[in-house]
């Protein structure tokens, strides 16, 4: 048995949390496996949003098992609220979750070095979340990182304190105030939340479980354009966003990994600074924003809106080795009476079709114009029953891609889905 890879696309913010929600009955285990609470994973059904950060979205579907992979980092504060949030939805959570040993934690010296840093920049910032992610991974790939692992040895207290005055010896460099010491009660009751979980060996376990006929089913967080290798680098998160994240941050090998699931938005979105070529600073921008509730599930902050970029999604799904495509807010676009999609860029050379080494130098984007549907579609449930307008936006989606679109997400319900040649 293979494991299935779902990840975003585009700058995050794709839709994933829904699309494994939707997905999860077909699975028997989903594993996030990189990221930490800079993401956020929006799931609705039943009248109830909720917003994960850490726990992968196959959370409320019961039955089924949940891993929290070694490639995501932790914040034990952040993860103590998310149980206490979910618990209160009668979700039994100690019977299907797990927590790999190797995955890192957050200290809140952690996030202190992240704002600190942050500041420092000035106009130059990247637009961090300041959850403490980036300084997490420093610490993680420098190999003084304090793993989930850690928190049952004796000396855990120690380590952590090592770590900690290694922080303050680099906040030095910074005139920013702080406090860790105010911070330590809730991170260390948190903790204590931790610890009544079960802690696995994941990468073994997951192996285990595939060769056993398990279905598994691998979470992705942020999006493709964000990832630290192949993103509109130095505006990225600070994790490998892509399908070969799941291989290191699950333990699983290249020939274990099965269909790739790419999900993208039917528009582009983008929170926080970097380059952006479709963005929309103009009154579509605003509509796009209205209408599809815009605003970082995380941050809260207003997203940028702009038009699709299929320069940017081809380049994705090379990377990544897309195999299907679902696409997400297609219900937004609803009202426009024409749609744009960018197929190429202008650059001092020229037009291209390819996505450029450094997408801050000067480029323009080529558009090509779609009719809109202009009705209601938040209520189709089958193909069959789509306006023609929007068949011919997926189909001109397929043709340039080379890939099927096999899920069209139309409303953040569960319910508001729709399938299509899978």
């Amino acid at each position: 048995m293979k494991a299935d890879v779902l990840l975003g696309l585009q700058w995050g913010d794709e839709g994933k949390g829904k699309i494994v929600d939707v997905l999860t009955p077909e699975y028997d285990i989903v594993a996030r496996f990189q990221g930490g609470p800079n993401a956020g994973h929006t799931l609705e059904f039943n009248d109830i949003k909720h917003v994960l950060h850490t726990i992968p979205s196959g959370i409320f579907r019961p039955g089924q098992l949940n891993i929290i992979g070694n490639g995501v980092v932790i914040d034990p504060v952040v993860f103590k609220k998310e149980v206490e949030a979910i618990t209160a939805l009668d979700v039994v959570l100690k019977n299907n979750l797990l927590i790999s040993k190797k995955a890192h934690l957050i200290l809140p010296s952690h996030r202190i070095l992240d704002a600190a840093s942050e500041a420092a920049k000035g106009q130059t910032k990247i637009g961090s979340t300041l959850k403490g992610i980036g300084p997490t991974y420093m610490d993680k790939t420098g190999r003084n990182g304090l793993r989930v692992g850690d928190i049952a040895t004796r000396d855990f207290t120690e380590k952590y304190r090592f770590l900690k005055e290694k922080h303050k010896e680099l906040l030095k460099l910074y005139d920013y105030p702080y406090n860790i010491e105010e911070q330590e009660d809730a991170w260390f009751e948190g903790i204590e939340e931790i610890r009544k979980f079960e802690f696995i060996d994941s990468e073994i376990f997951i192996n285990e479980q595939l060769s056993k006929g398990k279905k598994v089913l691998a979470e992705g967080a942020q999006g493709t354009m964000l990832d630290i290798d192949f993103g509109s680098y130095p505006y990225v998160t600070s994790s490998s966003t892509i399908c070969a994240g799941a291989c290191t941050g699950l333990g699983l090998a290249p020939s274990r990994i099965g269909e790739v699931l790419g999900v993208f938005k039917a528009y582009c979105t983008r929170v926080g600074s970097g380059p952006f070529p479709t963005e929309q600073d103009n009154d579509t921008g605003s509509t796009l924003r209205k209408i599809g509730h815009e605003f970082g599930a995380t941050t809260g902050r207003p997203r940028r809106c702009g038009w699709l970029d299929l320069v940017a999604l081809k380049y994705s799904i090379m990377i990544n080795g897309v195999t299907q495509l679902y696409m997400t807010k297609a219900d937004v676009l609803s009202d426009f009476d024409t749609i744009k999609v960018a197929v190429k860029y202008k650059v001092k050379e020229g037009e291209t079709a390819l996505f450029p080494h450094d997408l801050n130098d000067i480029l323009e984007p080529v558009y090509v114009e779609k009719k809109g549907w202009k009705c209601d579609v938040s209520k189709v449930t089958n193909a069959s029953a789509m306006p023609g307008e929007l068949a011919d936006y997926i189909a001109f989606i397929e043709k340039e891609t080379g890939i099927p679109v096999t899920i069209v997400s139309l409303g953040p319900d569960r319910n508001q889905i729709l399938f299509r040649k899978r």
